[in-house]
């Protein structure tokens, strides 16, 4: 899919902004069907669960559509297991990640009956052993083995090298399995890794494919059978002109090395499902010039959209012309926001024809948007609508300024 959404026509978000104002997220309900079937639907020799990752975009409307089309569920909070339990998705096809779980959010999972826990560390091992104990049940256990693969992405979003604070090292892998073994309320029926994100190559997803399979004929020489191989998501999009591999292409790669081994295959993409699905429309409240430097100041700011300021992200930026009282000036423009902090950007030097009151569209925005996104300098945080067909669906409503410190409390004299 590429950075821009053609459905996304200038009727439309012209329509989106007048009715909701803005900023605003707007999601495509047909871009984020499109690319789950993608995941779905592919042909594989093996059995296939597509855990969608619900920390991309975790809005309750998607995940009951998402949910409705046969998708499992990767989660990392008790907040997340909550908002897809609301939106109807299935516990035994959820998995819960993250090197943090609390004991609540252990024995809620325990008690809905979710499909297994990746675990990330040894010490977690006796936590949910613990719990599991309390509960009087067994829990389900995939080990997060990190296969210390340069997936050469971001550093923030690098996930699997010895450095980073994910996952037992590939190094201890047996001992922990061994161990898990050993407890006696935990079962352990999977391995797991996740190696990055916003990955445009197959190789380093393959090459930790390929030490796993090691790893599992290892475990296997030790007599711990593993049913299911979990590769994690990661699997990246077209932001500005990336070449990136399809689902399809990804799943029969993976599907070929497997070769006969009966083992079923766990996705958790998130990215590449909502990512090129969503866009935040914000409009220019002014323009202003510093020594020859041009600004754009928008509605929308870094608490929005954090990934430029974050990730040095890049959006594809488009113009629609509102009603303007000033002529456009085309000139290399900064996107800036109203945030106090000069990392309050949404595009730097971007060649565009911009007047007051247009409305500007930064593209590929439906993941690690609204998800990310905060109160910062007391901003209410923006709606989110859904283009359903022809119709346009609120499905979160904007914050109003009470809203921001509903949960507060005056002193008493």
């Amino acid at each position: 899919m590429s950075a821009v959404n053609r459905n996304f026509s200038p009727t439309i978000i012209r329509e989106a902004a007048n009715s909701f104002g803005t900023p605003l997220y707007l999601y495509d309900e047909a871009a984020i069907r499109n690319a789950f079937l993608h995941w779905h639907q592919a042909p594989s020799k093996h059995s296939v669960l597509t855990c969608y990752a619900v920390k991309a975009n975790s809005n309750i409307a998607i995940l009951q559509l998402l949910s409705r089309l046969g998708a499992g569920f990767d989660i990392v909070s008790q907040g997340e297991l909550e908002r897809v339990l609301h939106a109807g998705g299935k516990p035994e096809r959820i998995v819960f990640s993250g090197v943090g779980k609390s004991s609540e959010a252990i024995a809620r999972a325990l008690e809905v009956g979710i499909k297994c826990f990746n675990v990330e560390s040894i010490r977690e091992l006796d936590h949910i052993n613990t719990v599991a104990a309390e509960k009087e049940t067994k829990a389900k256990v995939s080990l997060r083995i990190n296969p210390d693969v340069d997936a050469k992405t971001h550093p923030y979003i690098s996930t699997g090298l010895k450095a980073n604070k994910f996952g037992i090292s590939h190094e201890e892998a047996v001992t922990a399995y061994q161990y898990a073994c050993s407890l006696p309320q935990l079962e352990v029926i999977g391995i797991d890794c996740h190696i990055g994100s916003q990955i445009t190559e197959l190789e380093p997803f393959l090459a930790s494919l390929d030490k796993l399979l090691v790893l599992i004929d290892q475990l296997a020489d030790v007599g711990i059978d593993i049913r299911h191989l979990d590769l994690g998501g990661g699997l990246g999009i077209c932001y500005t002109n990336e070449q990136v591999p399809s689902a399809e292409s990804y799943i029969a790669a993976v599907s070929d090395k497997l070769a006969n081994r009966e083992l079923e295959i766990v996705f958790e993409p998130g990215r590449s499902i909502v990512a090129n699905a969503g866009i935040l429309i914000t409009e220019v409240i002014l323009s202003k010039e510093n020594t020859g430097k041009h600004f754009a100041i928008v509605d929308a700011a870094m608490n929005d959209l954090m990934r430029p300021a974050l990730y040095q992200g890049h959006h594809h930026i488009d113009v629609v012309a509102g009603p303007r009282k000033l002529e456009a000036s085309e000139h290399c423009w900064d996107i800036v926001g109203p945030v106090c902090e000069t990392g309050d950007f949404l595009g730097l030097n971007r060649q565009l024809s911009i007047a007051e009151r247009d409305l500007l569209v930064i593209h590929s925005a439906g993941a690690y948007g609204f998800t990310m996104s905060s109160n910062y300098n007391s901003r209410p945080r923006c709606a989110e609508v859904l283009l359903r067909e022809d119709q346009l669906v609120e499905i979160r409503s904007r914050e109003v300024i009470t809203d921001l410190f509903a949960h507060e409390h005056l002193l008493a004299e």
